[in-house]
């Protein structure tokens, strides 16, 4: 402990630093993989990869490069793409420039990303393509201080005095470089560990965003504690699919450069079942929708086989919950994760017919999952526990650098987010509310002092909004967002999330799910159908070649949801019960604001567009 103390202590003030320091100690070992579009355009990609030394050559080239455009320290230069290589080269490449990295998702529209770019001053902004750079050239005349765009992908673009290459920038640095080939090492070696790396503006429920300013430190701090933890090492392959944008992608890369580990890069969703067996990953990240769909997938292939495959599912979809359930108490309880012989045995059987497809689905090689952003349903968390593949949850915002709690190794307990990183500190208010201080915290909201105020204490006591409770040995457990608990007006409180999250493992079929009650005399809900495995169950009973919207409508498919809905009824309490329930005509999505980009529930956004839907339950219903 005492070593981990002095590891995260004797950090240096920047990931910058700690990036030469990591090219310097291993400049031939792998560093990254990323796809490439075969020859032929036809079949797979092809992988490529990038040597520590190799990275370092295009990350100081970029660095040169925005110097060469006049970027000074902790000017801000923007990031708008996919999570993709060069995304991370040229956030190293701001870092090691000394300016400040501010985050845009590619989704975001005109109108907010030209907020963004004003707000945080942006001088530069690193575009993914035309599309992201037409936002910028469309709103060009309300951002002065944008002086250039960086293109990474250039085809079809125009380029100029405003607009140029990243193959261009990296030429304007590398000349730069010839003549001054000690200038990114000055750059670097001038950081303090209080000034600005990282702009990310929070993609709030109601109203603009906020930017949450993260110095440099933060990012020293998350790399050393990641690393103390011990659950990463220099063998391990990641693969990095989160958005880049998230601070929970963004502190993947400050752990990656201080483990030194291979990270395979590529943020196309609809590509992970395609990679995961070709990149062989021993440790990902995710969030829990990707883990929910999962299990709906592969659930959904079971029932297309039949009653009796479908049968050998459940069967062995039981046996793995009871088998998590049991050694996971056995650990906490003796430190030995055993199991009685009976359930040995039929776990074996399981693993044979289920588990180890499920497994090689995975690439076979998976270590751990790190799960974070919402909580993880502990049916689903259980299930794929007792399958072979531990799913770690954790916990962190970002104002907090987001990782400030996970679950330790075998130690790691379903339904918790574990314990907190070495140097994080935790309490929890008499509210319930979960206080964080530590190194990891934000310096504040960017222009923002009273809204900083509101949320952190002058003695650095940040508070979360979330309300939680600690086991006596330090795991928390979080129950809900504070703005999110309501009062029924019965005056009975209700947490929604959990609701939420044990509907998900209970009806295989659900995508979102929104809990509603405040001030009303019963909870209702709002439920929209995961399409795939929807219609599939259509297929199966006689609604095929309906759409979507007409299946939902179907009398057949609420009578089903109605079943899945009594079964989580049973498990409640009376008030928190679901009386009614409405099925949505579409799914939720970023592109109409209902969920975050990291797929947070908009709730206000999502009330006020069903509202029809909600008043509709409650006309005719006496309201206390």
């Amino acid at each position: 402990m005492s070593d981990t103390k002095t590891l995260i202590e004797n950090r240096p003030p920047s990931v910058a630093g700690l990036f030469l320091e990591r090219v310097a100690a291993t400049p031939d070992a792998e560093a990254f993989r990323y796809p490439v579009p075969s020859a032929s355009g036809q079949g797979p990609d092809d992988w490529k990869s990038l040597s520590w030394g190799q990275t370092a050559e295009r990350v100081n080239a970029i660095a040169a490069g925005l110097i060469e455009l006049g970027v000074q320290p902790e000017q801000r230069v923007a990031l708008a793409a996919a999570t993709r290589l060069e995304w991370i080269l040229a956030d190293l490449g701001i870092m090691c420039a000394g300016a400040a990295t501010t985050t845009i998702y590619p989704q975001t529209n005109a109108d907010e990303s030209a907020f963004i770019l004003a707000d945080s001053g942006s001088r530069v902004l690193v575009a993914e393509n035309a599309e992201q750079l037409a936002k910028a050239q469309e709103k060009r005349a309300e951002l002065p201080e944008l002086t250039h765009v960086v293109v990474i992908d250039a085809d079809g673009v125009e380029t100029g005095d405003w607009v140029l290459s990243l193959a261009d920038l990296e030429a304007r640095g590398a000349a730069r470089l010839e003549k001054d080939p000690d200038l990114i090492k000055e750059r670097v070696g001038a950081i303090t560990k209080d000034q600005l790396a990282t702009l990310i503006y929070t993609s709030g429920t109601t109203g603009r965003p906020k930017g949450v300013r993260l110095p440099h430190d933060n990012w020293s701090y998350m790399a050393k504690a990641i690393a103390s933890t011990g659950l990463l090492g220099p063998d391990d392959v990641q693969y990095l699919w989160l958005p880049l944008a998230h601070v929970f992608g963004k502190v993947l890369i400050s752990g990656h450069i201080e483990v030194g580990h291979v990270t395979a890069v590529d943020g196309r969703v609809d590509k992970i079942i395609e990679n995961l067996p070709v990149v062989q990953p021993t440790y990902m990240a995710g969030v829990p929708r990707i883990f929910e769909k999962v299990y709906n997938g592969v659930a959904a292939k079971a029932r297309a086989g039949g009653p009796a495959k479908y049968k050998i599912f459940q069967w062995a979809a039981g046996v793995a919950r009871e088998y998590a359930k049991v050694s996971q108490d056995n650990f906490r309880r003796t430190g030995t994760a055993s199991v009685p012989f009976g359930l040995g045995a039929k776990h074996k059987v399981a693993d044979a017919l289920v588990y180890s497809k499920l497994r090689e689905a995975f690439g076979g090689r998976l270590r751990a999952c790190v799960s974070g952003s919402v909580a993880l349903a502990p049916e689903i968390g259980f299930f794929f526990s007792g399958a072979g593949i531990h799913i770690l949850e954790g916990y962190g915002l970002t104002e907090s650098s987001a990782a400030s709690f996970v679950n330790p190794g075998e130690a790691y307990r379903i339904g918790t987010v574990g314990k907190p990183l070495p140097g994080t500190e935790v309490r929890i208010a008499e509210d319930g509310e979960i206080l964080l201080r530590g190194p990891g915290i934000m310096e504040g909201y960017h222009g923002l002092p009273e809204k900083t105020a509101e949320v952190l204490e002058a003695d650095g006591w940040f508070h979360t909004g979330d309300i939680g409770e600690l086991s006596p040995d330090g795991y928390l457990r979080i129950t809900d967002r504070k703005k999110d608990l309501f009062k029924t007006s019965g005056g009975k409180y209700v947490a929604p999330t959990e609701i939420e999250g044990s509907f998900k493992s209970v009806c295989p079929y659900v995508s979102n799910i929104l809990v509603h009650g405040a001030d009303r005399n019963f909870c209702s809900a709002l439920i929209a159908l995961d399409e795939p495995s929807i219609l599939q169950w259509a297929k199966e009973n006689g609604l095929e070649g309906k759409s979507y919207a007409e299946v939902v409508a179907a009398p057949a498919t609420v009578e089903m949801v109605d079943g899945y809905v009594q079964q989580l009824n049973a498990g409640l309490q009376r008030w928190q019960t679901i009386k009614k329930f409405r099925l949505l005509p579409r799914d939720l999505d970023v592109e109409h604001g209902e969920i975050t980009p990291s797929l947070k529930l908009k709730r206000p956004v999502v009330e006020r567009e069903y509202q029809h839907l909600l008043d509709e339950m409650y006309a005719g219903t006496r309201e206390a």
